[in-house]
């Protein structure tokens, strides 16, 4: 896994390791020396190209300087407008570089005549709206025609939390120094990062500390379990699919459709009795558990004592998925609660199996096994008295302390999905993409984290694992596809994309 490091915690690594040795200006040396082999790349070499390297205060204009240092010794054209760290200037001054102090005008007028331009403006700590100069040279780097390197973060986004209040770079490149930052990982600062490329500018490896990890496809694929070879349905995990109503038969059927695509060996599809001749219909490989149910065709409170046989029945190779297509009857509701209290199976709740517990958070709490909660950011501002907007300005946070509350894992879905547990651990999610915005695909994530619970992962594993498979499902769905990608295209693609990184586990 990458390490995603906050502002502070970037400032704190660069105070132990100054007083490991590594010094400020050693770092700033390494960091200049990415930038620039980063900006010749884009501009198709360094010898001849004309390249802009627009500085700001502090240690990110200083980055800035040394690259213009670094691209003028390799044959570049450099203009740079200060002001910047004193001593990089001065050294960039000593080789006759041309360094001006320049107005918005000029600025563009080099702008237009750039091969590539160095955005090193503002730093990770930037908050807020840019203004004056910052905002205008922001505004004139957008506008001209070269492409554009950001050292460490594009200007104007927040390295706390990728938020965008004003003017912000767009950058074909963005060279993390170090390691990541969450303002690179989030949108809407990770779309204007572009191609993040991390640079390693020295820092003891033993010094870089955080509790916020991005996954990469190996830490996916070290989860896949292969059956047993003399295995059979049972040992391969049996899931419980609480689902469905009147009105949302296909929420029932892709979540335990997906289940089965993530190698579960046995599901069980749990609906109202009404809608059974509709989902046996679509899906031949399940077995079915009709249940009473209320006038409006949803699940009844009555339905327990059938629940509560059928976990007795699975034993101990199972997990439950409770949620899609439940709607938000009271009846319903409660029947939600009562499983959530009493299944002896690990759970995940996702959507109305969610909305059951608004206004009733203490319940959530107030449970035998372990659940996974896969709430958008919507459904995790129902249920912590919030806007949605308010869950996305910090999504890591409010993940974190969600799972925290609930004593659950939390795995909040959006651009980067977040998956946080009760210790305050958080892993982002790699994979995914708007192809997965359609109606479904909730569905379908649920279902494969069921599985993966009831072949024995952790929590926080399955959910992870679910994560990264389904986002990869959505991305060959999508090479197919395109934009016509359905929730049931992706879960047909969830056991390719498992098997892929089952090949991948094997090949370690």
């Amino acid at each position: 896994m990458l390490p995603i490091l906050t502002p502070a915690e970037s400032a704190s690594l660069d105070r132990a390791s100054a007083e490991r040795g590594v010094t400020a200006d050693a770092l700033m040396e390494r960091a200049g020396w990415a930038v620039a082999r980063a900006a010749g790349g884009l501009a198709g070499g360094s010898a001849g190209r004309r390249v802009v390297v627009v500085c700001g205060e502090g240690n990110n204009g200083g980055d800035g300087f040394v690259a213009a240092r670094l691209l003028e010794r390799w044959g570049g054209a450099v203009t740079t407008p200060p002001p910047a760290a004193a001593n990089n200037l001065r050294r960039l001054q000593a080789m006759g570089a041309r360094v001006r102090a320049i107005g918005p005008e000029r600025l563009r007028r080099e702008l237009t005549r750039a091969d590539v331009v160095v955005d090193a403006i503002f730093g990770t700590g930037f908050h807020g709206v840019a203004t004056g100069p910052g905002q205008a040279a922001i505004e004139a780097i957008n506008e001209g025609p070269a492409p554009v390197v950001a050292a460490d973060i594009p200007s104007g986004v927040e390295g706390e939390t990728g938020a965008v209040s004003g003017a912000a770079i767009r950058a074909q490149v963005t060279v993390a120094l170090g390691t990541l930052k969450p303002g690179l990982v989030f949108d809407p600062g990770a779309a204007r990062a572009g191609v993040v490329e991390v640079a390693d500018i020295g820092f003891p490896r033993d010094l870089v500390r955080t509790d916020l990890w991005l996954a990469e496809r190996s830490d996916a694929a070290r989860l896949v379990r292969p059956r047993a070879f003399e295995g059979h349905k049972r040992a391969s995990g049996t899931v419980l699919v609480v689902a469905g109503s009147r009105g949302m038969t296909g929420a029932a059927i892709l979540c335990a459709t997906s289940a089965y695509r993530a190698g579960a060996g046995l599901v069980t599809l749990a609906v109202p009795e009404g809608i059974l001749p509709v989902v046996q219909e679509a899906l031949a490989e399940a077995t079915f558990l009709p249940l009473p149910q209320t006038a409006a065709g949803t699940l009844s409170m009555d339905a327990w004592p059938l629940v509560e046989e059928r976990f007795s029945a699975c034993g101990p190779a199972a997990a439950a998925a409770i949620g899609p297509g439940l709607t938000a009857d009271p009846d319903t509701a409660e029947l939600v609660r009562r499983i959530v209290r009493e299944s002896p199976a690990p759970l995940v709740l996702d959507a109305d199996g969610l909305n059951a517990f608004v206004d009733r958070t203490a319940d959530l709490a107030d449970r035998r096994s372990d659940v996974v909660m896969t709430p958008h950011a919507g459904e995790l501002g129902r249920l912590a008295g919030m806007t949605s907007g308010d869950v996305t300005r910090d999504r890591v946070g409010h993940a974190r302390k969600a799972a925290s509350e609930f004593r659950a894992t939390v795995l909040l879905k959006g651009s980067r999905s977040v998956i946080a547990e009760p210790s305050g651990s958080a892993v982002v999610n790699s994979t995914g993409g708007p192809v997965l915005a359609t109606g479904g695909t909730g569905d379908v994530l649920t279902g494969a984290i069921a599985a993966l619970l009831a072949r024995g992962l952790r929590p926080a594993e399955a959910a992870l694992l679910g994560a990264y498979a389904h986002g990869l499902a959505g991305s060959l769905s999508e090479a197919e596809l395109g934009e016509g990608t359905l929730a049931s295209d992706v879960s047909s693609n969830l056991a390719p994309a498992l098997a892929a990184l089952a090949r991948d586990h094997g090949e370690d």
